[in-house]
């Protein structure tokens, strides 16, 4: 991490915060930022950061994470749900979105033959953040892999807005808030899976 990196090929990216998708040049320098749930933020020479995809690590010279298997069918529960959500990070942020406390709701519905569909609401750190799409699209494909899962829905609501004080302690330790730092919001739980 932090060390120089010149890219290998082309990479296809997403710049930091306006969402907007390009190319970087092979033979451009980046600088590796942060490597965290399946994607990685690096800074160009020109001071813009950028999110590369896992699928493009070798034009970054890495070697891809070996997957973890799915699940077993039976194994399907609320842990899981929060244990996805936590590998889902904010591009900018050293801290998955949970702790963040962008998840606002979370449910679960049982559909037909016992499937389920999994319906969340999360916000941004920021209302004009362009990186809303992505992280969506990350919450939606991380679910999607769960058993017996055969829908995700998930909105990004910006009412109420976020504030700091929505971070978990944990989080407010490690980006160095101070704990009094407004009132966090309770752990939210799962509501009960309906018909």
């Amino acid at each position: 991490m932090h060390e120089p990196i010149t890219l290998k090929r082309d990479c296809r990216v997403v710049e930091i915060p306006s969402g907007i998708p390009g190319t970087l040049p092979e033979g451009s320098p980046v600088m590796l930022l942060q490597s965290l749930g399946g994607s990685y933020t690096v800074s160009s020479d020109r001071g813009l950061m950028y999110r590369v995809d896992a699928a493009d690590l070798d034009a970054l010279g890495l070697a891809a994470a070996t997957p973890t298997p799915p699940a077993a069918e039976s194994a399907f529960n609320e842990k899981l749900i929060w244990d996805q959500l936590r590998t889902v990070f904010d591009p900018e942020i050293p801290v998955n979105i949970v702790d963040l406390g962008l998840i606002y709701a979370c449910e679960v519905s049982t559909l037909e033959e016992g499937k389920r569909k999994i319906s969340v609401k999360m916000s941004m750190t920021a209302p004009g953040c362009g990186m809303g799409n992505v992280l969506k699209a990350d919450v939606e494909s991380k679910l999607s892999r769960l058993p017996s899962v055969a829908e995700v829905r998930v909105e990004v609501v910006l009412d109420p807005p976020w504030n700091p004080g929505r971070m978990s302690e944990a989080a407010k330790l490690q980006l160095g808030f101070d704990l009094d730092y407004g009132q966090a919001e309770p752990h939210l739980p799962i509501y009960g899976e309906t018909k």
